[in-house]
């Protein structure tokens, strides 16, 4: 039985014996048993908003269910929410979160409103521990349904972690950062985080080139659609 029934089950044993209760028939938690796969982007975010699958879920401030473009060509995916992306409920927040946006608008030319932006692990962990397997293990069919739904033509990954989650290779990062992948139906370019730029702004003229690489990319795939 997970943690949250758990949690549930005791408080209400507590409440009955309260109220003067000694013995009470079974009685089961207010959770759904039976799960439909979610028809749209918008009923996936409503499953992540309301997801008890870990113990995430009883110290998060929300869970944030990705932002932008549900049509996007393209998809960012970031690892974990930082502390100041969960305190504002803002996925461009602070320097790591405008570094990310004058990417987008200053060098790939797109609006962060044409782009789609989400989490591999959609609520922050606790301090600023980084999440356990288990809390990835729950989100995991979140951000691989998020990918379906949207359909990018390309999906870049922020760091290290995020491109080892979605594609299951963490030893090659350095080998891979830069370079069009093929994942399953789509391309995939791994590129630095803006938060490991900031503390390495020797990196940001290699990093140039990457968003090069990804705008050519989604320009490659446009002409071959059309």
């Amino acid at each position: 039985m997970k943690s949250y029934q758990n949690l549930v089950l005791l408080q209400n044993l507590y409440r009955l014996k309260a109220i003067g209760y000694e013995y009470v028939d079974p009685f089961s938690v207010n959770e759904k048993n039976n799960y439909e796969k979610p028809n749209t982007l918008e009923q996936l975010r409503q499953n992540i908003v309301t997801c008890h699958l870990c113990d995430l879920s009883k110290s998060r401030s929300q869970s944030m269910g990705g932002s932008g473009n549900i049509n996007a060509d393209l998809m960012i995916i970031d690892y974990q929410i930082s502390q100041v992306q969960d305190s504002s409920n803002s996925y461009y927040a602070g320097r790591s979160g405008e570094t990310l946006k004058n990417m987008i608008e200053n060098v790939l030319h797109l609006s962060i409103s044409e782009v789609y932006l989400t989490h591999a692990v959609k609520c922050k962990p606790l301090q600023s521990n980084k999440p356990s397997q288990s809390e990835w293990n729950s989100c995991k069919p979140y951000l691989f349904s998020q990918i379906e739904f949207v359909k990018p033509k390309v999906i870049v990954t922020l760091g290290q972690d995020a491109y080892g989650k979605v594609t299951g290779d963490y030893n090659n990062f350095e080998n891979v950062r830069g370079h069009v992948i093929d994942f399953k139906d789509y391309k995939l370019v791994p590129i630095n985080h803006p938060q490991h730029l900031l503390r390495n702004p020797d990196l940001k003229k290699m990093t140039m080139n990457d968003l090069k690489t990804i705008k050519s990319c989604l320009s490659s795939e446009k002409k071959h659609l059309d």
